[in-house]
């Protein structure tokens, strides 16, 4: 009988917007129904006077943008927000590129008289309006009262949608004949389509393991047959697919240059093929032209009988000639030059499910993913755990292996269960006994042990239980990755270690945005320039305040900083090859005066209050956490009785006792074409004090999340589903309308029909990118 471990025997992120539901699971993003949409822009009065007014309004912005060429664009596009121009008229945005429909397009209602760019529909849609035309006036009316008030708050919506994302394999052109659609300094968005090629070429085996030298091969099954399968991916990219709006693939060296469809991403985990063969079934309904060139080599898995856990433990085994061991001694890792000589550290990747959770086809192909790709075909470098919340307090799981198994088998597909540790809440106050202090603030309303207020618990109880790893990803069930994730995360690894400490938190806490930073060193030069302010210091190593308590290695003359920062070196390398306590996806800023929902949720600080408590965040709590700072984070919960909110306590320990923290700054996609460009993406997501995320006007404060909407990457992005299932092959609301479009509106695009089609660019080929939420697969679920 297969049981899983549990945190007795030897477990999320991101707030929710409704608290009931798991962490995991933050948003619903099933699509709204669709909403009658406006068939002519002058069909009324109303819309007489409000073309009138936008020709005037449009006349005096231009004025304004070409006499202030350093306007900022929050103030530019509010003061274009304020006068009631319908977002349905050509002019609405700075668009000089026109759009002609085609095959890839959707048709304008108002095409003949070019009135209407951004209100879509495809040929059905065009029946479906005339449904509506009875309704059309009052529904104009009030969509356009909604509109202007959306737009007082979120002026964002003014900005063109982009096109490039949906364009398909038969779009390919080389990188050096990519033309992005946004950002581009010589046109406006949305662009015509591209030419659409007669032959769509092969894809490649994607291999991203130059790093893995001396590594034994491993396999799927026991007797050593059946080798782990490469992903594919095509060389180059859909012409006008968009470059990253934030972040960048370069400083990191992860390619660029090439694309993954749905069948190179997942063909060779399952996709495309039915459970009696061993697959999934999911994705044999959707487009499939050319994707047999998957298998060609492997043929089609059967993964019915393959345990994960178990193909991981022989990897490990194989392969313990290159990975640092336990002392038997110590039971601790190696830490002198002489004994990690030649040596690797382990990593674990330890995902947190919950009790509940819904395994999705598309969940299983992701989780095969992350198995293959960054465990058997790194030859053990890495391991993923599943960590189960166990919900249900009352189950006898830590007493009866029989229930213990019930569990799994009504819980986790079979495949993983010899990966699966639990954890439950109760289980929490086991480990950190005794009475907390009333914290600043609680606006959960939910208790210090609760995953929603501290799902670090259960994470550093599993370090201390599992001395092999050096460093642990926490990992969320809602995360994608569209290339491979070994070469995502080991190459954010290797660039955080090689990060300086100097200046090191101010460049964590802002974007950088390409278009307006330019290169990296011309960033790092900028915050620099920004950082010399006599009011507010550089952090290096440990800051001190009243009330800091000492960790146990301090009290004993230890220190946190690496030789390299000793005195007499050179400053500029200090922390260069030292690695990474704590890594980010997302940037680290300062709480204070941020407006961050749950900046003050900080427990057991006796007398200070948040003024005089430092603190840091970062928002989703998906990171790479060494060993160290989970022990110290261990301590200071047992010892001191503190704790703060999920996403604040790693980074506000890593600042307090001087660990090594870095934001890593990978590429984010935007679903509009912000203007000007670059301007307009630093003012709004380093909006805050000294160009930064931090303190007043934060990007995470209450009124200013929205900006992250149209972002491939946030808690609460609706950009990020739409893009996933528009990949997966699904018809979808485009999010697109004569209101500004949102999430779950617009009309219904992509699917196999439209895919299919005679002058189609087929199926969507995307760059590696990270997707956060998705909190369905299919329009069905």
């Amino acid at each position: 009988m297969e049981r899983a471990v549990t945190l007795f025997s030897r477990s999320s992120s991101r707030n929710s917007e409704h608290i009931k539901s798991e962490p995991l699971l933050p948003c619903s993003e099933k699509p709204a129904s669709r909403r009658p949409g406006a068939s002519s822009l002058l069909g009324n009065c109303l819309y007489r006077r409000v073309f009138i007014w936008t020709i005037l309004s449009l006349a005096l912005v231009s004025v304004a943008l070409l006499n202030a060429s350093d306007i900022s664009v929050p103030d530019a596009v509010a003061e274009y927000g304020k006068h009631k121009i319908s977002p349905s008229h050509p002019d609405a945005g700075r668009t000089t590129v026109v759009v002609t429909p085609g095959s890839d397009e959707p048709h304008s209602q108002s095409q003949e008289d070019g009135k209407n760019d951004d209100a879509l529909s495809d040929k059905d849609g065009e029946d479906q309006e005339t449904n509506y035309e009875e309704q059309e006036s009052t529904n104009d009316e009030n969509d356009l009262k909604e509109f202007e008030q959306a737009v007082q708050d979120m002026p964002w919506l003014l900005f063109k949608h982009l096109d490039g994302y949906f364009h398909g394999l038969k779009a390919l052109v080389h990188k050096s004949k990519h033309i992005p659609e946004y950002p581009n300094k010589t046109a406006y968005a949305p662009f015509p389509r591209p030419s659409i090629n007669a032959d769509v070429p092969k894809p490649r085996p994607y291999r991203p393991y130059q790093h893995t030298g001396g590594a034994k091969p491993c396999y799927l099954d026991d007797e050593n047959r059946v080798s782990p399968p490469d992903i594919y991916a095509y060389d180059g990219l859909p012409q006008h697919m968009p470059d990253p709006a934030i972040g960048s693939y370069n400083i990191f060296g992860i390619r660029d240059d090439v694309c993954f469809d749905r069948f190179g991403r997942y063909g060779p985990y399952g996709l495309g093929y039915g459970n009696l063969r061993g697959g999934t079934g999911v994705g044999i309904e959707t487009e499939s032209s050319g994707s047999d060139t998957i298998w060609e080599e492997t043929g089609q898995i059967n993964y019915n009988y393959v345990d994960w856990g178990k193909a991981q433990k022989r990897c490990s085994e194989r392969n313990r000639h290159r990975l640092l061991e336990v002392d038997e001694d110590t039971e601790e890792l190696p830490w002198s030059r002489e004994d990690r000589a030649g040596k690797k550290g382990r990593i674990a990747v330890v995902v947190r499910c919950y009790q509940g959770f819904k395994w999705t086809e598309t969940a299983i192909l992701n989780f095969r993913a992350m198995v293959t790709e960054l465990s058997l075909k790194s030859g053990g470098e890495y391991t993923v755990h599943l960590l189960l919340h166990v919900r249900d307090e009352g189950l006898p799981i830590w007493a009866d292996d029989i229930t213990a198994q019930q569990l799994l088998d009504s819980e986790i597909p079979s495949e993983f269960h010899s990966m699966v540790t639990f954890w439950s809440e109760t289980q929490m106050k086991l480990f950190y006994p005794g009475n907390f202090d009333e914290p600043m603030e609680n606006p959960s309303n939910t208790g210090v042990h609760g995953v929603y207020r501290s799902a670090h618990l259960a994470l550093q109880v599993f370090a201390t239980q599992n001395p092999e790893y050096e460093y642990f990803w926490n990992w969320e069930m809602d995360i994608r990755v569209m290339g491979s994730y070994y070469e995502l995360l080991d190459r954010i690894g290797r660039w955080a270690d090689d990060q300086p400490r100097e200046l090191l938190w101010e460049r964590n806490e802002r974007y950088y945005v390409p278009d307006f930073h330019r290169s990296w060193d011309n960033f790092t030069q900028q915050v620099r320039l920004e950082s010399e302010n006599p009011e507010r210091e550089p952090i290096l190593g440990p800051v001190r305040f009243d009330g800091r308590r000492p960790l146990r290695s301090e009290q004993w003359g230890s220190s946190m900083l690496p030789d390299s920062c000793s005195r007499g070196q050179d400053r500029a390398q200090c922390g260069v090859g030292e690695g990474a306590d704590l890594i980010t996806l997302n940037p680290i800023f300062d709480v204070e005066r941020s407006g961050w929902v749950f900046a003050n949720d900080a427990t057991g600080y006796g007398k200070l209050d948040s003024s005089s408590l430092p603190r840091r965040c970062s928002i989703v709590t998906a990171s790479r956490l060494s060993r160290r700072l989970l022990l110290s984070m261990h301590e200071e919960v047992w010892r001191y009785r503190h704790t703060m909110f999920s996403e604040m306590f790693p980074a506000t320990v890593a600042l307090h006792h001087g660990l090594k923290a870095v934001y890593a700054p990978h590429p984010i996609y935007l679903d509009r074409a912000w203007q000007p460009l670059g301007s307009s993406i630093s003012a709004a997501f380093n909006g805050g004090e000294h160009n930064s995320t931090s303190g007043t006007h934060s990007p995470y404060g209450m009124g200013n999340e929205h900006i992250h909407k149209g972002a491939s990457y946030y808690y609460h992005s609706e950009f990020s589903g739409l893009l996933w299932r528009r990949w997966l092959g699904y018809a979808q609301l485009d999010g697109r309308g004569h209101n500004g479009g949102r999430g779950g509106q617009g009309t219904l695009r992509g699917g196999a029909e439209e895919e299919s089609r005679e002058g189609s660019s087929g199926r969507l080929c995307l760059r590696s990118m990270l997707l956060h939420p998705i909190k369905h697969e299919r329009p069905s679920d």
